[in-house]
């Protein structure tokens, strides 16, 4: 009995240890789920997988452990949001469900197993966005809010800019006051394209006003 409570001890304690190593890299972002937040997911997750086992006795272990699954996939929900045309929020989803893989791989023994997909997880959060901002450079997608008088001259200059600045845009939203529309555009391109689509934007008279 005693053995089995060190053990015990032992996996929650490796939980902690791995939470609060991914939750440190959320809580440095300032992201949602931070550093006490990864920590309870894993913690939570590792309990709940030694009571399946518990409770279970001679029967199957897994639909406690499922349920984890499921219960995790309702905090991630709860971590993504949309903020105007885009999405936020599928990163901090992703980090809490694999968060909760690894508490579970350390609830049932397997601890080099939970301890190389810390390993991988660590490399993604920490080595990749530096990869991710050398792909930005060639290709990102940034969103525009642009007012124009509603004049469809005006319209086609601005469709003629995107063109000139080698960027391709999409528009996504509309809104007309008066004599003025507003219009949303998704565009993407090279940061060099954004950097003279702004300062096209910033010199053309015709633009009443822009926000990037």
């Amino acid at each position: 009995m005693t053995h089995y409570v060190e053990e015990n001890i032992i996996k929650l304690a490796g939980s902690l240890v791995a939470g609060a190593i991914i939750g440190a890299e959320r809580e440095y972002r300032s992201k949602n789920a931070g550093f006490r937040t990864i920590i309870l997911i894993t913690l939570g997750s590792t309990l709940f997988t030694i009571l399946s086992y518990v409770m279970a006795g001679d029967h199957d272990p897994s639909r406690i452990a499922a349920n984890i699954i499921t219960g995790i996939g309702f905090l991630g929900a709860g971590a993504i949001f949309k903020e105007g045309v885009t999405v936020k929020g599928l990163t901090t989803a992703a980090v809490i469900w694999v968060s909760a893989a690894i508490g579970m791989a350390i609830g049932i023994g397997s601890y080099e197993f939970a301890a190389v997909v810390l390993f991988f997880v660590m490399i993604v959060q920490v080595g990749f966005p530096y990869l991710q901002n050398i792909i930005d450079s060639y290709n990102s997608e940034r969103i525009y809010k642009i007012s124009v008088y509603c004049n469809a001259l005006n319209l086609e200059e601005l469709y003629r800019i995107f063109t000139g600045c080698k960027l391709k845009s999409k528009c996504v939203a509309q809104h007309k006051k008066h004599d003025v529309v507003t219009l949303t555009f998704a565009i993407s391109g090279a940061d060099k394209g954004h950097i003279e689509l702004i300062q096209n934007l910033h010199e053309n008279s015709h633009i009443i006003e822009f926000e990037a």
